[in-house]
């Protein structure tokens, strides 16, 4: 039993009380294949928190890296992390991608939303020209790097063609949709205008294959709609990366059956980023540990659900954030749709690269991960011959190549990507994961914020910074 194994003690670190949102110390310990942050606040009590569990040992994940402030912060580090954030001078990361909220506006009422998104009744809404203001805060902060429109469901706004050529104006080479797809759906040019406005990519809420999870996750079977969304990017040429928010025991039965649905519709989908949920909002009681899912349970299930062909040994942590918040794999997609994989734990796409004793700075691998992201999460390119001579039918084009040929000309259009990004809350936030977020959201005063910063709220609900005007 659980209870009868030893404890032992693997770190410090600060975090947040869930109660009062006050800064306490916190520890990592260790029992049995489980790790927990556990923290304790005067007022509140003890709080213990599961972070890690599984098969994988936690200290193999561990990749530290030599912090790099970024390049402009607009607020002061007066009060500590995290009641500073603008990015202040203690920050150790760059912006690798930047989200804008462009509405808070949404066609879905979902349970899981961590944004609290409204309906169809009009909401205050940044204006063309104060989106402009915030490109150019993030350029001021961080300079280039990727950009996410977000909300709300931006669809609902008439004018996203518009901001999005406005930022490519500005020099961001790769803008990309958060979409629950409606929009996508039931227009079949909508895609094309977006793309030719300059769009890259469609992050695509995509929970599950069957009409149950849908339903629990989103209140109606959003099925079809998605398949439609999907076919509609494809037409447009627009790379898909599908998004599972998953739910133990609700929908985590079907992450292999999402991997082997995006594998058929490559190399239009270009990958499944999937999501543990993060418990912001109303929660007085805490999530029970069962309610958890830690990053190498991910992985466990996609070993466990895809027979044999995705290992452990196939994901690596992140270059770019904290070793502790994300994880990813990088395979090819081979005309039988087999995946074989294209790095191991040591080199796995963006990650580091690296053997654990040599140290990147953030920024370097800030500058990999944004790089790395652009390319694969966009749609591939066509190969040159079609592109100078779009009248030649394909197979006129091709010769007979040589397995090393076939090889790097899949290799061009039917990369596939597998990865995660466990977001923190207010029972386990851990303040050396926060000070490396690269994840920020632009506020409306044009101050960046790390993204699990910015949704953090108290288990009544009280939030840090979404909804609250700051100087």
């Amino acid at each position: 039993m659980l209870a009868d194994r030893p404890i032992q003690l693997l770190s410090s670190t600060e975090s947040l009380c869930p109660v009062c949102l006050q800064r306490v110390a916190a520890i990592r310990e260790q029992q049995g294949n489980t790790v927990y942050q556990v923290k304790h606040c005067p007022e509140h009590g003890t709080f213990r928190t599961p972070i890690w569990r599984g098969s994988i040992p936690f200290a193999s994940w561990l990749r530290p890296k030599k912090p790099s402030a970024p390049r402009q912060t607009f607020t002061a580090g007066e009060n500590g992390c995290p009641f500073d954030c603008g990015l202040c001078p203690e920050h150790g990361q760059h912006t690798c991608t930047a989200l804008i909220e462009i509405t808070s506006r949404c066609n879905l009422r979902c349970p899981v939303c961590f944004a609290d998104a409204g309906g169809e009744a009009a909401a205050a809404e940044p204006t063309l020209d104060q989106i402009g203001f915030l490109y150019d805060r993030i350029l001021a902060a961080s300079g280039l790097c990727n950009i996410q429109l977000s909300g709300g469901e931006p669809t609902m706004r008439d004018d996203l063609a518009a901001i999005v050529e406005l930022g490519r104006s500005k020099g961001f080479g790769f803008i990309q949709l958060n979409s629950n797809g409606l929009h996508l759906a039931a227009d079949p040019e909508y895609a094309f205008s977006l793309k030719a406005a300059g769009l890259a990519s469609v992050f695509l809420q995509f929970d599950g294959l069957s009409s149950g999870v849908h339903i629990a996750l989103r209140g109606r079977d959003l099925r079809e709609i998605k398949e439609q969304a999907i076919a509609h990017c494809a037409s447009a040429g627009l790379g898909v990366v599908l998004v599972p928010t998953l739910i133990p025991g609700v929908n985590t039965s079907e992450i292999g059956a999402v991997i082997d649905y995006a594998i058929r519709r490559a190399p239009t989908v270009r990958g499944v980023h999937f999501q543990p949920i993060s418990y912001f909002g109303r929660y007085p009681q805490g999530p029970a540990d069962d309610d958890r899912l830690t990053l190498p349970e991910v992985i466990e299930l996609l070993q466990a659900q895809c027979g044999g062909a995705i290992r452990a040994e196939h994901f690596a942590p992140p270059s770019c954030e904290h070793a502790l918040c994300s994880f990813h794999g990088n395979f090819l997609v081979e005309e039988d749709g087999r995946l074989t994989p294209l790095g191991n734990r040591q080199s796995a796409c963006c990650s580091t690269g690296e053997p654990k004793a040599i140290i990147p700075t953030a920024l370097e691998g800030r500058e990999k991960s944004v790089d790395f992201t652009a390319r694969q999460w966009s749609a591939p390119p066509l190969p040159l011959a079609l592109a100078a001579a779009p009248c030649v039918c394909e197979h006129e084009l091709q010769k007979p190549l040589d397995d090393f040929d076939r090889f790097l000309a899949r290799a061009r259009t039917h990369t596939f990507s597998i990865s995660a990004m466990a977001f923190q809350d207010a029972w386990n936030l851990d303040l050396e994961r926060l000070h490396g977020c690269c994840i920020h959201v632009v506020s409306p005063e044009g101050k960046l914020i790390p993204f699990c910063a910015y949704n953090m709220t108290s288990n009544l609900g009280k939030p840090l910074y979404r909804g609250l005007k700051r100087p």
